[in-house]
């Protein structure tokens, strides 16, 4: 669709945010921001993500 935007597939280049371990989940805040976070980090930090109502997607899109 014209105008829709995506965000890129991950790739073994990115890498979480918090241990540096590759990346399976970005999360894409309201504010513009992005985080990447491998499975474990992605499941500590769900709740919180959808507090403020990021956009999650990945392998494990939670």
């Amino acid at each position: 669709m014209p105008g829709t935007l995506t965000s890129p597939q991950l790739t073994a280049a990115d890498r979480c945010d918090r241990c540096g371990a590759g990346a399976r989940v970005r999360a894409v805040l309201p504010t513009g921001g992005e985080l990447l976070f491998c499975g474990h980090h992605a499941n500590e930090h769900t709740d919180r993500l959808r507090e403020l109502n990021a956009t999650i997607s990945g392998e494990s899109a939670l």
